[in-house]
């Protein structure tokens, strides 16, 4: 509906994964899982809301399937966001802050250690990005800079403040991907 869709798709086929297009609730029958990009979050909320696909995604999360949320995406998939009455998913147990870093111009990109991905760290690019402020015991931190938890998982839901999409590292997707199959 809105952000890099091109970027996560491209991802997805240079790691063999055919897509589709998730615009109806009829999309959502037989994916195997799902990717919420960045884009504008109370834009995408409502858009979700237009569309009859919020209840179904949400339903369809709660039943297991694999979901992975970058910068708007973490924002659709958290519980509670502050300062907002906004639409969400609400099926990861944690507390977003929007916009935290700032405006467009306070966008940054850092090499950050993921343990999870092993040795070598990942290139991470903020874009009027979010964060974790608290989460609930369920959820497991993977990535925490200077106190804010910015990359986590929760069961079948996964959650990035950045876009590893923007990147040529298909780490994180890899990491979705095996997520899914082991568990």
């Amino acid at each position: 509906m809105q952000g890099a869709v091109r970027e996560h798709r491209n991802m997805l086929h240079r790691l063999g994964v055919e897509t589709v297009d998730v615009l109806n609730p009829q999309d959502l029958d037989g994916i195997s899982g799902l990717i919420l990009p960045g884009g504008e979050s109370t834009t995408v909320g409502k858009l979700l809301i237009r569309y009859g696909l919020l209840t179904p995604i949400a339903e369809a999360g709660r039943a297991g399937l694999p979901i992975f949320g970058t910068c708007t995406g973490l924002i659709l998939l958290a519980k509670h966001i502050n300062h907002s009455r906004q639409p969400s998913l609400g099926l990861m147990n944690a507390c977003v802050e929007r916009n935290a870093f700032g405006r467009q111009l306070a966008s940054f990109e850092a090499d950050m250690p993921i343990p999870a991905l092993g040795g070598k760290p990942f290139h991470t690019i903020f874009i009027r990005a979010p964060y974790i402020e608290k989460v609930g015991e369920e959820v497991t931190v993977l990535l925490r800079h200077e106190g804010k938890i910015l990359f986590a998982r929760q069961g079948n839901l996964l959650a990035a403040a950045f876009h590893p999409e923007l990147t040529d590292d298909t780490r994180i997707h890899e990491y979705f991907l095996t997520a899914q199959t082991s568990r």
